[in-house]
């Protein structure tokens, strides 16, 4: 059975998220009709870290806030640590299950429709009219189609997107690792070694052997997991002895949730005439560090002016510029963050070098001020040239780990 909506729409939507619920409140609000398109009961697993650049650029509210991170502690394969304090700041954690649904409201409220289904194909009109082809939510028949018309697509629907496999090129060749994570009520205070304002974060090839696991705390919850690239490398298993290292095995767990996290932005992110991608489905989730949420809500941003100049002067060229745009302000981060990955996630010898490294303040200092701002800094090129060569002494073994 097949329902097709009378209604134009100049943008459809497909997913929810970060990316795709800010592309839909960004539209809505310079006024153009768009249709915000998401799975019933979808929850991304994510750490859920928010720096303060996002929190100002997106107005994030306090209270989307679950906890506010004072500290990150890293913790090598031989159980050495290092606390780095965020000096001046925090970050912000949020629990996406809350987060992503209050931004799909406020795409509403702004103007946006929402609606509750699964995308299945694009087709077209002879004019060129797209036709968003999708199963409807709970309540519908099984085998219920439904359809809109608009005049382009943003694909916002994850590292696998379905859009982006079958209208870009390249889409379905995204290198990913799979996370895995726990939601658990966060332990009593002071009967385990567990600090509500401070992320773990374990580089141990037992808990990952190319990626990390981690401990981020959620105000009355806690996020406990992992991911990898390598097939048959257990994540249930790995976040089971986290926990068991963390002192949080016995602790209730509420909801877990799995899913794959691009590690690589890719080369396109149109078609070259209605679909353009956003967030996961165009690669950009920091390699190394795995945070993804700025950058979704980014491109989300960026997606949506590239439809709505495309929308205002009928130039199919327009989709290009959101690549264009967040590759000139991020693409040096991803490149350097991804080389950082290929190199010390390989080895427990050189995870134990990499936190070695991380006791060091000039580079505790320049990577809390890269991650907190978004940009890599520039003004301090004495701490660079003294970093450089730290680097070199822990690469060479100069510097015992």
């Amino acid at each position: 059975m097949i329902r097709t909506d009378t209604d134009r729409f100049d943008a459809v939507v497909v997913g929810g998220g970060p990316a795709g619920a800010t592309a839909a409140c960004e539209l809505a609000l310079n006024g153009r009709h768009v249709l915000l398109l998401d799975r019933a009961g979808r929850i991304k697993p994510c750490g859920g870290a928010i720096p303060p650049r996002a929190i100002q650029e997106f107005a994030i509210p306090d209270q989307m806030l679950v906890a506010k991170i004072k500290t990150a502690r890293i913790i090598s394969p031989k159980a050495k640590s290092v606390d780095i304090p965020i000096e001046g700041g925090f970050v912000g954690m949020v629990d996406r299950e809350h987060f992503d649904e209050w931004l799909r409201e406020r795409a509403a409220a702004s103007g946006a429709v929402r609606r509750t289904g699964t995308f299945e194909r694009l087709t077209r009109e002879p004019d060129g009219t797209v036709i968003v082809h999708y199963r409807p939510g709970p309540g519908h028949a099984k085998d219920a189609i439904e359809t809109v018309r608009t005049r382009t697509v943003i694909g916002a629907d994850g590292a696998k997107s379905a859009v982006g496999r079958q209208e870009v090129p390249g889409a379905d060749t995204i290198p990913y690792v799979f996370a895995y994570h726990e939601i658990a009520e966060a332990p009593a205070a002071g009967s385990v070694d567990y600090d509500p304002s401070r992320c773990d974060v374990y580089y141990r090839g037992s808990v990952s052997p190319d990626f990390y696991g981690w401990v981020f705390p959620h105000g009355r919850t806690v996020s406990i997991g992992t991911g990898s690239a390598h097939k048959g490398f257990s994540l249930r298993g790995s976040t089971a002895a986290l926990r068991e290292a963390a002192g949080l095995d016995q602790v209730k767990t509420l909801r877990h949730e799995g899913a794959p996290i691009p590690l690589q932005p890719l080369t396109r992110w149109d078609n070259g005439k209605d679909v353009v991608l956003a967030g996961d489905a165009a690669g950009v989730v920091a390699p190394a560090s795995g945070e993804g949420i700025f950058y979704a809500m980014l491109g989300g941003r960026l997606a949506a002016e590239a439809v709505d100049a495309f929308c205002e002067k009928g130039d199919t060229r327009a989709l290009a510029l959101a690549r264009k745009r967040f590759m000139r302000a991020h693409g040096n981060v991803f490149w350097i963050l991804g080389m950082m990955q290929r190199y010390w996630y390989t080895t427990d010898e050189r995870r134990e070098r990499f936190v070695a490294i991380c006791r060091d303040k000039d580079v505790q200092e320049l990577t809390f001020d890269a991650y907190m701002n978004k940009e890599l800094v520039k003004a301090k090129p004495l701490a660079h040239v003294r970093i450089f060569f730290k680097n070199i002494a822990h690469l060479t073994g100069v510097v015992p780990a």
